[in-house]
Parts: structure tokens; sequence; C-alpha cells
């Protein structure tokens, strides 16, 4: 938990009036790399503690840090390991909301590839963990078969993505509004696994709606 980097702490804001949001970042990597978004955003979200979180474990990379190992994973044994990842991720989730006295209601969880996964994942817990979950270039390990009822899940994907597949995020979608979820999906063309500032003016639009209402299109901006 002491290896998270806290980008905002708003001073004289009332609990009730308090938001969370985490931002995971993706394996290999480190929370400092996700500090430059959550620093753009943080002028939008003037009462929300913004914190980047280091994942547990050192990647198998040797380099960075994971929550799971991608080493000779597959499409079958990707389930169990967020699976075995899930009770830490969750934990981190609860710690954090716990330190600022924010609940589930105001916070979001906002992931980066397997930041991403683990975030979307989260969304199967018996309670929810977030109102809002923002994936970046993320996938689902298997299809739901389950709206979230309490959590808006956004997917934000380069279509040239050639790490994550962004059509994992087109499916997800279509499954989620068939299940009758609140849920968006965002392609951005000629982005590859990565973020850019169309990212971030997209960000900044949920922000400003305080939801992002449930598309029934995909956006391609």
């Amino acid at each position: 938990m002491q290896d998270a980097l806290i980008i905002q702490q708003p001073a004289d804001v009332a609990a009730s009036d308090r938001e969370l949001w985490l931002f995971f970042h993706g394996v290999g990597s480190r929370a400092e790399d996700l500090v430059p978004l959550g620093e753009a955003l943080a002028p939008l979200l003037p009462k929300a503690w913004i914190v980047s979180v280091r994942s547990p474990d050192p990647s198998d990379f040797g380099q960075g840090w994971q929550w799971f190992s991608v080493q000779g994973v597959t499409e079958a044994s990707r389930p169990v390991r967020i699976a075995g990842a899930m009770p830490r991720f969750v934990e981190v989730v609860r710690h954090w909301q716990q330190q600022t006295g924010v609940h589930p209601v105001a916070t979001t969880l906002a992931g980066f590839s397997q930041g991403a996964i683990m975030a979307l994942e989260s969304t199967s817990q018996p309670q929810a963990l977030a109102k809002r979950v923002i994936s970046l270039a993320g996938r689902f390990a298997t299809l739901p078969t389950v709206a979230p009822q309490e959590t808006a899940i956004h997917f934000l994907h380069g279509q040239n993505d050639q790490v994550i597949n962004p059509q994992f995020a087109v499916d997800a979608w279509r499954q989620l509004q068939v299940l009758g979820a609140h849920v968006s999906c965002d392609l951005f063309p000629n982005l590859g696994h990565g973020l850019d500032g169309r990212v971030v003016q997209r960000i900044a639009q949920l922000i400003a709606t305080d939801q992002g209402e449930a598309a029934t299109t995909v956006n391609k901006n």
C-alpha cells in the first residue's frame, strides 16, 4: 500500500463530497507511469483523491510490477491467474476507501492493460467496489454473464492495439449492452497499446457528465 503514489489529496473537503480515483498500471510498468494521466485530470477533480497504485509483485519481464504472471498465459489459464490475484486487488481498493473515507459510490477504478483487466474483473465481486470502471486498452478474461448493477463500465481502446485486440472491448461492450449494463466503448484510430490526448479528452467528458451515459453505438474518434 505504501508504494502507491498520491497524485492529489484534496484539502478541506467534507467526507460526503470526496471522490476517489485509483489508477492501475500495466504489467511490467510502474505506478509512476500513470502519474501524468492523473495530473492531467486533477484540475477536473478538485474534490478527488487521486492515487496511482503499484502492482504487488515484481514483473516476470525483469522490470516493473504485475498482478499476475503473463508468462505462458492462455485463454484457459488467464481467469485462474486473475482469480488468484483478485483478493489483493480488492484489499487495495478497500484500503484506499478506508484511508480517504470515500465509499464505493464515489470511487472510480481506471486501469491500463493488466490494470484494466483487474478493474474489469472486479465488477463480479458480490459487493460493488466502485461506481465506474474505466478500461484503458483492457479486456475481460471471459465475457461477463451478469451486468454489474452499480458500476458503469467504459472501454477506451486504440484500434491499432497489437497487444490486446480492441475486438475484446467491442465484444464485451455488446455483451454488457444485452445484459442491461451501463457501458460505453470508444475506439481511437491510429492508436496502439497506449494513451494519447484523445483518451484524456474522453475521460474528461466522462467526468463532465459524471456518468458517461450508456452508449448505443461504438464511438470511433
